[in-house]
């Protein structure tokens, strides 16, 4: 049984304790650190600058957990999607999202899901564990990679919209955003990192107290509690009125807008009297809608609103001042779009490339 510890897991003053006490000197630290946070190395034979000898002393001590695309699927859209397999054999997926103007990565928070959302494919997987916060880390630099190699441009935005539910995993998620953020990881800017939830109003106020720099998405899909919790089981602990009141304080506390994620269901919540709960519950926020279509999962219950009704509900907010925009799918011919991760993988039958 493999005993090592990740060093990633440990922090540079820490690993610095570390050499001291197998007689190496303290600065060899830094540049462990830069290494395996700036350069993506994973592989102590890759450290140049540190001795044959250090290198084993190291191995005999630690390993470098990291993930690998075990699949990759390229849509005709230009979205990338991976299937990364995690050290202990997990699989979790993670999408670059090519638009005219940005270069998205959306990565997941954990291998499954807790939540039971009946419009969305990952909710049917179980969740198994948490991603720790290299895992988070990693997905980041892979796709930076993918949109390199595959639209010779970096990486302009992140949003926490895979699998999982980010503010149920919060402590990890935060440290995996100081590491990308980190003028020592990968430098990235909190203004360009979105965080989506499907509504934990005590974690909302928690980002609130904590005046984080990033951005919150809210996932609320139906405007009232009745047709909410239809579709989203979370709803029945957190009320509409909670989100909004967790909302205000948020806002409050960060001056920062947040953006409402509605996906449009045909003869479910696509009405203008659908609309006019949205643009109630927006009132005063903030905030901006945006509209999604949906993408259709295996045996799933609902069809994707027209092309008519998705125009007349945002002329309908828009008339309620509200800053509106339609998200067409993007990556759907290979199960990438919003709402379709882990529809068609299989976790146990997933083996590394080569």
């Amino acid at each position: 049984m493999n005993n090592k510890a990740n060093i990633r897991h440990l922090g540079q003053e820490q690993i610095a304790e570390a050499l001291q006490e197998m007689g190496e000197p303290a600065f060899r630290a830094k540049q462990i650190w830069q290494w395996l946070w700036q350069k993506g190395v994973t592989d102590w034979a890759e450290m140049t600058n540190l001795s044959k000898a250090l290198h084993q002393k190291l191995a005999d001590r630690y390993d470098i957990f990291n993930m690998v695309p075990a699949t990759t699927q390229l849509s005709t859209d230009g979205t990338v999607k991976y299937a990364f397999k995690l050290h202990d054999g997990e699989v979790v997926e993670g999408v670059l999202i090519p638009q005219e103007k940005r270069m998205t990565a959306c990565i997941s928070s954990q291998v499954g899901c807790s939540l039971s959302c009946t419009f969305c494919a990952t909710s049917r997987l179980t969740r198994k564990r948490n991603l720790y916060y290299d895992e988070i880390y990693d997905q980041v630099i892979w796709l930076h990679k993918a949109a390199m190699k595959y639209h010779n441009t970096p990486l302009t935005n992140v949003v926490f919209m895979g699998m999982g539910e980010p503010l149920l995993n919060y402590s990890q998620v935060s440290k995996g955003i100081e590491r990308i953020t980190a003028p020592d990881g990968f430098n990235f800017s909190p203004k360009r990192i979105t965080v989506s939830t499907a509504g934990i109003a005590k974690m909302i106020h928690k980002l609130g107290d904590e005046q984080v720099k990033y951005n919150l998405a809210l996932s609320l899909h139906a405007a009232t509690d009745e047709k909410r919790s239809q579709i989203m089981g979370i709803n029945d602990t957190n009320s509409i009125a909670e989100l909004r009141e967790a909302l205000i304080h948020y806002i409050d506390a960060t001056n920062n807008r947040v953006t409402l994620e509605y996906t449009l269901l045909a003869n479910f919540n696509d009405s203008l009297v659908d609309a006019d709960a949205l643009a109630l519950f927006a009132k005063g926020l903030p905030c901006k809608v945006n509209l999604i279509e949906y993408n259709p999962i295996d045996d799933g219950q609902f069809t994707r609103s027209s092309g008519n009704a998705m125009h007349r509900f945002k002329a309908r907010l828009e008339e309620s001042g509200i800053i509106t925009n339609i998200r067409r799918s993007r990556g759907e011919d290979i199960d990438a779009a919003c709402g379709q991760l882990a529809n068609k993988n299989d976790a146990a039958r997933l083996t590394t490339l080569d």
